[in-house]
């Protein structure tokens, strides 16, 4: 084991959430330890059980009994990806912490570059990117194209944002909670955490060889919320006023000034003895009272949430990277 993993158990932690994937598993972990061990890694693989309605979870028992390097965890229920990533990683005792699928699409040849990436490089986080992918037109075709929005606003130069293939720095993983399904912007959250040596690797992508694909186009609409939803928070959670407040000052002013100008335009007209309607009597007139009527509310909102803010148990929950003395 190298000094930079001397106060971890292992080094490596490799988390895999799964869903019906009892033929997968042997295959995988077997794949998994051949490779580690030929690199002189001590590692730990946790399988996430999340809501399997196969033999998946009698299959991880199975393996368990003579494999100590294996640990499993088994939901209730099926709470998606996400959730069983944020338990994963809490669970993780490795210096490094990697992320892949159970369905072999990912391949643990890729592990060992994953993690020295981390340790010699430096990255905070190692994203995988599948170059060349084998999956139809209806998966890739969104992908590219919420891969490209994602880009554009969070900023990160990421190719593929989606790969379950990552490494972390265990801090990393720490640091961050994942939650709805947020793993698909786990970059993202890293990023606004204040990690943002965030790298990439050209990773090996196969085909499947058993089951099928649990995930439809319906998650490329709710991948859209959420990075809408991901970005809102990661700007203004600590100073929502300055969101709303901004809105709220923006429609305000724009009331006032409608109103001023209709009240303006009424007394010209009257000083000068011409034909004036009442301000009140003006269309023009509801639009600015709707205006100014949305911008107090929307300060209100900035108020109320800043006061939340304040009383909340986490107003002061900032990461501390390093101390010295």
């Amino acid at each position: 084991m190298n000094k930079s993993s001397a106060t971890f158990p292992v080094e490596i932690s490799i988390v895999i959430p799964l869903l019906n994937e009892a033929e997968s598993l042997p295959e995988l972990t077997r794949w998994i330890a051949r490779v580690l061990e030929a690199r002189g890694l001590t590692y730990e693989v946790i399988l996430i059980d999340d809501g399997s309605t196969d033999d998946s979870w009698a299959v991880i028992e199975a393996l368990a009994v003579d494999d100590a390097t294996l640990r499993g965890i088994r939901f209730n229920r099926n709470y998606g990806k996400s959730a069983a990533l944020n338990v994963g990683f809490e669970a993780t005792r490795g210096r490094v912490v990697c992320t892949m699928d159970a369905d072999l699409q990912d391949s643990p040849e890729e592990l060992p570059e994953l993690y020295r990436m981390i340790v010699e490089d430096k990255y905070d986080l190692v994203s995988g990117w599948k170059q060349k992918r084998y999956d139809p037109l209806s998966k890739t075709i969104p992908t590219k194209l919420f891969n490209g929005a994602t880009r554009w606003m969070s900023g990160i130069q990421l190719h593929d944002f989606n790969c379950g293939l990552k490494s972390y720095d265990a801090r990393v993983v720490k640091s961050i909670e994942v939650y709805g399904e947020m793993h698909r912007y786990i970059p993202v959250i890293a990023k606004w955490n204040g990690f943002r040596k965030i790298g990439e690797k050209v990773v090996q992508h196969q085909e499947r060889k058993y089951g099928v694909t649990k995930f439809g186009l319906e998650r490329f609409v709710f991948g859209f919320l959420d990075l809408m939803s991901i970005t809102f928070v990661g700007r203004f959670r600590r100073a929502p006023m300055h969101f709303f407040g901004t809105l709220g000052t923006l429609s305000f002013l724009l009331g006032l000034l409608i109103t001023l100008w209709l009240t303006g335009e009424k007394v010209w007209l009257s000083l000068h003895n011409l034909k004036a309607r009442q301000v009140t009597a003006q269309p023009l007139f509801f639009l600015a009272l709707t205006a100014v009527i949305v911008g107090v509310i929307l300060f209100v909102a900035g108020f109320l949430g800043e006061m939340v803010q304040l009383n909340g148990p986490k107003r002061n929950d900032y990461l501390v990277r390093e101390t010295i003395n």
